[in-house]
């Protein structure tokens, strides 16, 4: 049978995933060549290597949209240049430099790479994160904004404990280079706080396109905070589902 012009082109939904892959690996195998460390660029690219993984082994079932797929591929290219150079060493500034001429645009100090990425796992992944709770878990209205910020939030601070156990486990120079901390007592939580920050950010933005388009947008929205079940849960669910059990059972 043949495919019309839409469902061949690059663009398409099957073929367009596998040039972000492609383009990904490309870029991956640059990276690789003589990285700053060659410990630390293992230890940072473990969770990336799993998380391509799972993409590719869902795809069939869960195909993601372009958009989806897109902001996933951005934070992946931003996450394997900070592998490259190790986080706290990659050059923007010298980049910035060498494109406006002008040295210390972004200032002094501290190389704030990290944060980027930090801020861009929260403005990038949240929506990824919607449409997966959307198409499985059919969450509708307040819960489809809030639910993916509190997943952001949540993997964030998951990452931050993984951090800081790797920190403790391989310790020395490759220890201190995973934490990236660069010295501030407070950098888990201003990595947390950026992350959600690009969350919200994500989802406000999606909720102001959806309130444009979306014609039943507030209706949504109330029916999904309106009560569903009346009665209470806990021990008394605990009882009902107690007392069916026996009904079976004698039954």
């Amino acid at each position: 049978m043949n495919r019309s012009p839409t469902e061949e082109s690059w663009l398409s939904h099957r073929r367009y995933p596998r040039v972000l892959l492609g383009l990904l690996v490309l870029l991956q195998v640059a990276l690789a060549i003589d990285p700053h460390d060659r410990a630390d660029w293992l230890l940072e690219n473990g969770l990336l290597f799993g998380g391509v993984a799972v993409l590719i082994a869902t795809h069939r079932k869960l195909p993601l949209s372009r958009v989806s797929y897109t902001l996933i591929f951005v934070f992946l290219c931003l996450h394997t240049i900070g592998a490259h150079y190790t986080y706290s060493l990659v050059p923007y500034d010298e980049w910035l430099t060498a494109l406006t001429g002008r040295p210390g645009l972004l200032g002094d100090g501290r190389n704030h790479y990290d944060r980027l990425v930090h801020f861009a796992y929260g403005l990038l992944l949240t929506y990824p994160v919607r449409e997966i709770f959307l198409r499985v878990a059919l969450v509708r209205g307040f819960w489809g904004y809030y639910l993916p910020l509190d997943v952001t939030m949540a993997t964030s601070m998951i990452y931050e404990l993984i951090e800081w156990g790797a920190a403790e486990l391989f310790g020395g120079d490759l220890g201190v280079a995973y934490l990236g901390s660069q010295g501030d007592p407070w950098d888990a939580q201003k990595d947390m706080a950026l992350a959600t920050l690009g969350g919200i950010i994500a989802m406000l933005c999606t909720a102001a396109l959806n309130w444009r388009y979306q014609r039943d947008f507030a209706q949504e929205w109330a029916d999904s905070l309106r009560v569903k079940i009346a009665t209470p849960l806990g021990e008394d669910e605990l009882q009902r589902l107690r007392a069916e059990r026996e009904t079976t059972r004698l039954s």
